[in-house]
């Protein structure tokens, strides 16, 4: 499965969250939402989430690996920090033809 087309959405005045990014996969399957947070050791993602009736938050979707969940945030993440460049209005946007932007391993 390869990831083919990541977006970011940069945010502000957003306490910990800085980012909002939506990933295409195999130019068929978009994955929205996908949160850019800065914690105590750095920047990760989190996948989207919904509160469930017992007030815990569970993801909608998410990689089932380890291997493949590193994969996905250090190209979202590379992404992210490529958009830091980029003024604040302007979607980051990058979309692959050619080659695609990264493999995750199933």
């Amino acid at each position: 499965m390869e990831i083919t087309d990541v977006r970011v959405r940069k945010l502000t005045n957003t306490g910990k969250m800085r980012a909002l990014v939506s990933v295409t996969l195999d130019d068929a399957f978009v994955v929205h939402d996908i949160k850019v947070i800065e914690g105590e050791k750095g920047l990760f993602i989190a996948m989207p989430s919904r509160k469930a009736s017992d007030g815990v938050f569970r993801d909608i979707a998410h990689p089932i690996n380890t291997e493949t969940r590193n994969n996905m945030q250090r190209l979202i993440l590379e992404r992210y920090m490529q958009s830091l460049d980029e003024p604040d209005d302007v979607e980051h946007e990058e979309v692959i033809h050619e080659e695609h932007i990264g493999t995750l391993v199933l």
